[in-house]
């Protein structure tokens, strides 16, 4: 009910504002790759990992300026094992993760864009926004998947919360490939609110003051690579810093232009 309801607010303000300017409404969908940067993967803003995709309703005020209503489903996981850093490769985490997004983008066309009826048949953009993600890591022990915000493997007072507050911004190229059809490619990354995409953020806790014995086991599998637990009391297990992830997206749209959208 509550992500409904915000859908709703968010579809609500598109309507609004387009009531101002002649408009035109455009509808696409998206599929592509999903990936992210955190504690399993410091440094590379281009390492896609898994499928990702979605849908949005859009407001184009004019050649220039749009605001959407998007949403965007992924997963993203880590895996110390595969990692040529020997630090991470001892301390052994890894984690899945699926992502459930909705978000409010606007967008910047660098050229005058119209499909059918205006002269360029491409354009350069740029978009930012605000959104809400909601998440879920999971990390397999022993063939079982298990939820790691339940376990506060961290030594958290109580389970963190799964939902996030995300910054939307990237670029990409539109294309008008025939009548009222689009082709868009884009890369956009979201800036979250929260360390824990990956249940890895800040400090190794007192294992003797974890809830279960699940809990100790995952909070440091580093004996199971090396045969003794790195993760002393308040030792570094993350960075604590804020995670971000990606969707690399190639979309199909269509634009309902009528013949008084737009004066040129």
């Amino acid at each position: 009910m509550r992500k409904l309801k915000s859908v709703f607010i968010l579809v609500l303000l598109i309507s609004f504002i387009g009531q101002l300017h002649a408009q035109t409404w455009e509808v696409g969908g998206t599929i592509g790759e999903s990936g992210y940067i955190g504690d399993f993967n410091p440094s590379n803003p281009f390492k896609l990992t898994d499928v990702g995709g979605g849908f949005f309703v859009k407001r184009n005020f004019n050649n220039y300026l749009s605001l959407k209503v998007q949403y965007m489903y992924g997963t993203i996981r880590g895996d110390d094992s595969t990692s040529t850093n020997q630090q991470l490769f001892n301390r052994n985490l890894s984690f899945t993760s699926s992502l459930s997004e909705i978000s409010l983008i606007g967008e910047f066309n660098f050229m005058s864009y119209i499909p059918e009826v205006g002269t360029n048949k491409y354009t350069p953009f740029i978009f930012a926004g605000i959104g809400s993600v909601n998440f879920n890591p999971k990390a397999s022990y022993k063939g079982i998947d298990y939820e790691l915000a339940p376990l506060t493997t961290e030594g958290q007072a109580s389970a963190y919360k799964t939902q996030a507050w995300v910054i939307p911004y990237g670029a990409g190229m539109k294309f008008n490939f025939t009548g009222k059809w689009n082709f868009i490619v884009d890369l956009g990354y979201r800036y979250t609110n929260t360390g824990y995409l990956d249940d890895v953020y800040g400090a190794y806790a007192d294992k003797t003051k974890l809830p279960s014995v699940l809990s100790q086991a995952l909070s440091d599998r580093s004996g199971e690579r090396i045969g003794t637990n790195i993760g002393s009391a308040g030792t570094q297990r993350g960075n604590y810093s804020h995670d971000t992830y990606m969707f690399l997206g190639f979309t199909i749209s269509y634009t309902f232009v009528t013949q008084n959208c737009y004066k040129f």
